[in-house]
């Protein structure tokens, strides 16, 4: 029989949607089949609390799993969806209804969680062990003199030369007046 939790929540990926959940709860998900009375198992626990640990998930926690019925199917209330376009005469308007089911959550199974934290804490050591081991084995490549003399200069842009700063002026449009037409 499998252990479920008294206490505690899991957080759980149903319909690409994420839903934290605990023993007794009802809970409103997108529409799934099955008949209204019928048990279901959601299987993609992402995270799982017992109360005094949290194991994580990678991405899901290996061997837990929740027990929900499904209660009953209904749509939600009417959404409008109004389209239009300023000074184009273009209007549309159409009503939208999501379906849902509602689930109760039964209880959180978390036999299999147990043993799979047990067992990736065993492995976590050999790990560290190796980190440390591959760390002393590559030694430190020393930094040259000058490497520290190229950057302690200055990364500014060089300055322009004077001829290059010269502003270009175009030619003045002469200011002579016309002489006014003799008839």
């Amino acid at each position: 029989m499998p252990d479920k939790t008294p206490a505690g929540y899991a957080i759980v990926d149903y319909a690409g949607k994420q839903f934290r959940v605990v023993a007794g709860q009802e809970l409103k998900v997108p529409l799934t089949d099955g008949e209204a009375g019928g048990n279901m198992q959601l299987e993609r626990v992402l995270l799982l609390n017992d109360g005094s640990t949290t194991h994580f998930g990678e991405p899901t926690v290996a061997g837990a799993s929740v027990d929900a019925t499904l209660l009953r199917h209904g749509r939600d209330k009417k959404i409008i969806v109004f389209k239009f376009r300023r000074r184009k005469g273009y209007r549309k308007k159409a009503g939208h209804r999501q379906g849902y089911s509602i689930l109760r959550i039964n209880g959180i199974n978390r036999a299999g969680a147990r043993q799979a934290t047990e067992a990736k804490a065993d492995k976590e050591p050999a790990k560290v062990e190796a980190r440390e081991a591959i760390g002393k084995a590559t030694p430190k490549k020393p930094t040259s003199a000058k490497k520290t003399a190229a950057s302690s200069k200055s990364t500014a842009a060089p300055r322009k030369s004077a001829a290059t700063e010269k502003k270009t002026t175009l030619p003045r449009k002469s200011t002579a007046t016309k002489k006014p037409a003799t008839t």
